[in-house]
């Protein structure tokens, strides 16, 4: 169970609101994409995962060589509602718009299976 102000606290941190909305608009991301479109080092785009998989706002899963994160699947409504509410109350504005421009840019992005818990379906994805 997420605790209130853990999640408020990983929220306030702008490295970390920047990878969940990316994650929100993305559904799954791997390191190498969140460095990417924020224009980080990937060892601090990992610390702040790692604070985000410690405190049960994200999960992550290994696919070959790339670690893949997503918004935990079991997350309270609660915490779900705040989170994506922030992502829509963000969507067009800086530097969130920037984050997404970048992604969608980058070259080589990893190619991926992932699950899509809506319909218990298998997608390529790349």
């Amino acid at each position: 169970m997420i605790d209130p102000t853990l999640l408020f606290k990983a929220l306030a941190d702008e490295t970390r609101l920047r990878c969940l909305m990316l994650m929100v608009s993305e559904n799954e991301l791997c390191v190498c994409e969140l460095g990417h479109a924020l224009g980080m080092a990937q060892p601090k785009i990992s610390r702040h995962l790692a604070m985000l998989r410690k405190v049960e706002i994200v999960q992550d899963r290994r696919d070959g060589q790339w670690i893949y994160y997503r918004i935990h699947p079991d997350i309270p409504t609660w915490a779900h509602t705040i989170i994506h509410g922030a992502a829509q109350g963000s969507d067009g504005m800086d530097p969130f718009r920037d984050d997404n421009l970048r992604l969608a840019e980058m070259p080589n992005r990893p190619t991926r299976c992932f699950i899509d818990n809506s319909e218990n379906d298998i997608d390529e994805k790349s």
